[in-house]
């Protein structure tokens, strides 16, 4: 796969800066030697159709440029007005529009949300009351996914009929006791500053964030999108092909957002140097922003690097070479983003391609080396076999699964014994039905979210979405007193193990129980 480099030149009279896609200094031409060449060649290793990359350092941004095309059915460069989604980006941006809450006296980082959002209730009415603005953004609740990349939560129902289910939603670890990633407590946080402020936290992070930073082409809405934006691309089978970029509307504080290098060069600036100052302008107080950069749970250990990673608030804190690093991905279907911030180096790079990939952290690390003085190391090399290890491994734990399959274990019952309505306080409603081709699983009345059943053995049946991209999921039916089914289960994957292979194997799962009606 080759394509040429896409040329964004831009002119940026309102930042200040003399040209947008420029080296500012001999001794920055010097650290960016090669670097073309190295990021197209790595492309091309990863098989990636398009990327995105920008640098900034001190004031000046030293490269924003794209790599290879928005799409594989068209030839259109992308370049560093080309619009990513990025996903997970999204959380330091609503907490951020927080901040600007808490400097106008309005919120308070550990005011209890039910102060401002009564209606939040959670599974344990002894915690519901000492849940705090702050615990909803550093992922200290304990509660987990309901929603994220290859899980879809009742995509079509609105935002606080979302919210109104985590009352039902078990807790992974007890109440501040560690480090649970929860995309729904930050569409709880996006609905706070609705309830504070009166507009929709879409209305609200345009209008009060993305404008004053000047990040012109950053939209929280997909039908925003324009021609010059990415599709999303996945492995499928074998196969590199596009899909069906995601609608984040019921999740937006969490993951919505879309933008492009030149945005992101803009909000890197803003978060770094004086951090809350942009152009000479403050726009978030100094104490807010150290609250948003500064640790507020741990995150984990990383024992080869003897660094302890924390989270801030919509931050994650680690290290590399000894700096201070904040960062924090994005994964959207079919689409990844990775951010640094290294603010001792006054450096930030951010990375955007439309697959997903594990180029990312080795691209982030090959510039900050180039910039730190270290030797080059072969990072890109070798995660490439490391990852292509994981994918042999899990190749074969997933033919594993094939291989334990009874072909010859019919079904129980005829199909139609199967059909009925079926629900789970959390998971709502799934009801299952005859088709001209065996049986099928809608979710949640929605259309589009119908899973197709392929008989497995027994009363065990693979499920494939109606969208590919959603992929596959076992289900099975549980049989009552009286030999009928009764129940519904359905494995829910969080996390599969590597999913070019497929959303199974997975070492991150929940089984859900539908009763039937």
């Amino acid at each position: 796969m080759s394509a040429r480099v896409g040329r964004g030149w831009r002119t940026w009279g309102v930042v200040g800066l003399l040209c947008a896609v420029a080296v500012s200094s001999a001794a920055a031409a010097d650290v960016l030697d090669g670097l073309d060449e190295w990021i197209e060649a790595e492309r091309e290793r990863w098989a990636i159709p398009g990327l995105a990359v920008a640098i900034v350092h001190g004031e000046e941004l030293v490269h924003a440029r794209g790599y290879g095309r928005t799409r594989l059915v068209e030839v259109r460069d992308v370049d560093a007005d080309t619009q990513f989604g990025v996903a997970s980006l999204s959380k330091a941006m609503t907490a951020t529009a927080l901040a600007l809450l808490v400097d106008e006296g309005r919120l308070d980082w550990d005011d209890p949300v039910i102060e401002h959002l009564p209606e939040f209730r959670l599974s344990d009415e002894r915690v519901t009351p000492l849940v705090t603005v702050r615990d909803l953004l550093s992922h200290r609740v304990g509660v987990g996914r309901l929603t994220g990349n290859r899980l879809t939560f009742m995509p079509d129902r609105s935002r606080a009929e979302v919210i109104r289910h985590l009352r039902h939603h078990e807790f992974e670890r007890p109440f501040r006791a560690g480090y649970v990633y929860s995309n729904l407590m930050y569409t709880v946080a996006g609905e706070l500053v609705e309830q504070i402020s009166g507009e929709p936290w879409e209305r609200f992070v345009v209008s009060r964030l993305f404008a004053p930073l000047g990040m012109t082409r950053s939209t929280p809405a997909i039908a925003a999108l324009d021609a010059n934006a990415v599709y999303p691309h996945q492995e499928i089978d074998g196969e590199l092909v596009e899909i069906a970029r995601r609608d984040w509307t019921y999740a937006a504080p969490a993951a919505a957002v879309n933008t492009t290098m030149h945005d992101l060069v803009r909000w890197m600036r803003f978060n770094l140097g004086e951090p809350g100052v942009l152009d000479g302008e403050r726009l978030v107080s100094e104490s807010a922003m150290q609250a948003l950069h500064r640790p507020s749970s741990l995150s984990g250990y990383d024992a080869d690097a003897r660094v302890i990673n924390a989270y801030g608030l919509g931050w994650g804190l680690g290290r590399y070479r000894g700096y201070r690093v904040l960062s924090h991905g994005g994964a959207t279907d079919g689409i990844n983003t990775q951010l640094w911030l290294l603010p001792e180096l006054d450096l930030g790079i951010v990375v955007s391609a439309n697959r997903f990939t594990q180029l990312r952290e080795p691209l982030l690390r090959h510039v900050v080396d180039r910039y730190t003085g270290h030797d080059a190391e072969p990072w890109s090399e070798r995660e490439y076999e490391r990852f292509t290890a994981q994918r042999a491994q899990a190749r074969a734990a997933r033919e594993a699964v094939h291989r334990a399959r009874e072909s010859d274990a019919p079904m129980r019952h005829a199909p139609d014994a199967y059909a009925g309505h079926y629900h789970d306080p959390l998971y709502d409603t799934a009801e299952v039905f005859e088709t001209g081709d065996g049986l099928a699983i809608r979710f949640w009345d929605d259309d589009s979210q119908v899973l197709a059943l392929e008989h497995w053995h027994h009363d065990t049946f693979r499920g494939h979405w109606r969208n590919p991209a959603q992929r596959e999921k076992f289900v099975w039916f549980a049989m009552g007193e009286d030999g009928q089914p009764e129940a519904l289960y359905v494995r829910f994957t969080l996390r599969p193990e590597v999913l070019e292979e497929g959303i199974y194997p997975a070492d991150y799962t929940r089984k859900v129980r539908f009763v039937r009606d």
